[in-house]
């Protein structure tokens, strides 16, 4: 039976895709998901799968399809694409996954052109880009996965090592969703109080050795997750459907989504994660939080290294 709400399509059936559409399933913000991947009997597979779990969850309506099943769709997920193998940065998938989105946005465009893109396939920050110019859709309705994911390893990592819930840990981790990224430790806080007089109040060892491992451990999480088990989806599944959740619930949260800066923090035309005011429109408002100066410079250079693998692609 067909149900009226909102519509959310997925691009890739993959690992990603799917544990995306079970994690949008189960979360009742959606009453339609279409699968749409290149494998057609892996995405109708996966359709199948998740609708013989209907009965467990709100009234959903759950299909694979061609890209013309995905009409009229109030978000698009884009989860297609080659990710990156052991031992392999994110940037390297680019030229692959260039052609790839070459293929996917135009079609996408053409059924929902009054959607909200939101890119997960690595590189994010690039692919976003990509998908701003291919899309001609204004930023605010193309948003990247960014940093979100990033973040919240980095408020698990903390919440571990001072045996605190990590939903009462506040801080971000920005730039590049990859290994120019930062952490803002200037900005983390817990009990209103900054790391160090949390330190302090808690007898906790809170060196700059401890925030250099935190910092390694977030920046080489996928990494170690992508050597032991080929893939990460649980977590950026989640993340997704967090994101997804601000939009359709026009909450105006906070997350590091990958947006475009046009001249925020001194960076121009660059999609990287920043904390980001996001709602039923897609991006509000992007903030400039107060990084002190070696965070700052740290976000610009991680947003050079974006610029020159935007400048190396001839986009």
């Amino acid at each position: 039976m067909k149900t009226r709400g909102n519509k959310i399509s997925i691009i890739g059936a993959g690992f990603v895709g799917s544990t995306t559409a079970f994690a949008l399933m189960t979360s009742g913000l959606t009453s339609e998901i279409v699968i749409v991947d290149i494998n057609k009997n892996k995405a109708e597979g996966e359709a199948m799968d998740l609708s013989h779990g209907a009965p467990f969850v709100r009234p959903i309506d759950i299909t694979s399809g061609e890209y013309s099943d995905t009409k009229d769709s109030d978000i698009v997920i884009i989860t297609a694409g080659i990710g990156p193998k052991p031992g392999d940065s994110r940037l390297t998938c680019i030229s692959k996954n260039l052609k790839i989105f070459q293929s996917i946005v135009p079609e996408v465009v053409k059924y929902s052109p009054d959607s909200i893109l939101i890119v997960v396939s690595n590189p994010v920050d690039i692919l976003s880009y990509i998908t701003y110019k291919l899309s001609g859709f204004p930023s605010n309705r193309v948003i990247g996965s960014g940093t979100v994911l990033d973040t919240s390893r980095f408020k698990y990592m903390l919440g571990q090592h001072f045996e605190v819930d990590p939903r009462n840990i506040h801080t971000y981790i920005m730039g590049e969703h990859g290994d120019s990224e930062i952490a803002t430790w200037s900005l983390t806080s817990i009990a209103g109080m900054n790391v160090d007089e949390y330190c302090d109040t808690c007898l906790k060892k809170c060196g700059g050795e401890m925030k250099l491992n935190i910092y390694k451990d977030v920046k080489e999480a996928a990494y170690k997750v992508i050597e032991k088990k080929g893939a990460t989806y649980y977590a950026v599944a989640l993340a997704v459907r967090r994101i997804v959740e601000a939009i359709l619930s026009n909450e105006n949260s906070i997350l590091t989504v990958s947006s475009l800066l046009n001249g925020e923090y001194g960076i121009q035309d660059v999609y990287m994660g920043v904390p980001t005011i996001i709602g039923r429109g897609g991006v509000k408002k992007l903030l400039q939080v107060n990084l002190n100066k070696e965070e700052k410079d740290q976000l610009v250079d991680s947003s050079k290294v974006l610029k020159s693998v935007i400048d190396d692609s001839n986009i």
